[in-house]
C-alpha cells in the first residue's frame, strides 16, 4: 500500500455507501489524530483504538440521520498525495464548503482544522477535506 491516509478515506468511503455502522481501519498515530478531529467535529459517532498485534486497528462507528438514514459525511477529499504534496501557508488557508466544511492539516503543532490552524497562525500539508 503506496498511500496508507488514501486508503483510510476510501474505507471510510466504502462503509458510507454500503450503510454500515461500524468500520475497521489498520491503526497509525495520523489515522489516530483523523479520526479524533472527525468526532470532535461531529462527522463519527464514536471510535475505539484496539490494541492487538504490532499495529493495532481503529473501530469507528459511523454517524446516520435517524429518520433519512443519510450519514453525517457528505464527501471524504484526499488533497495531498505521495506523488504531490499540497502545502498551504496560513495566507493561503483554504475554506471549504464556503465554511461549512473543514479541512484537516498537518502542522509543526499537531494534526488540526483549517479553522484552528488559521487561528494559530500555522501552515502545512493538507491532508483532506471533509463536509
Amino acid at each position: 500500500m503506496t498511500d496508507p491516509i488514501a486508503d483510510y478515506l476510501t474505507r471510510l468511503r466504502n462503509a458510507i455507501k454500503a450503510g454500515h455502522r461500524v468500520v475497521e481501519i489498520p491503526a497509525s498515530n495520523l489515522k489516530k489524530e483523523i479520526t479524533r478531529i472527525l468526532f470532535e467535529k461531529g462527522y463519527i459517532l464514536s471510535y475505539k483504538c484496539v490494541e492487538d498485534g504490532p499495529q493495532g486497528t481503529i473501530k469507528v462507528a459511523l454517524k446516520y440521520d435517524p429518520v433519512n438514514k443519510v450519514n453525517a459525511i457528505r464527501s471524504l477529499q484526499r488533497v495531498s498525495t505521495p506523488g504531490l504534496r499540497q502545502y498551504v501557508g496560513y495566507r493561503e488557508m483554504p475554506r471549504v464548503l464556503n465554511g461549512l466544511g473543514i479541512a484537516i492539516l498537518s502542522t509543526s503543532k499537531g494534526v488540526m482544522t483549517n479553522k484552528e490552524a488559521l487561528g494559530q497562525k500555522l501552515g502545512g500539508e493538507v491532508i483532506c477535506y471533509v463536509y
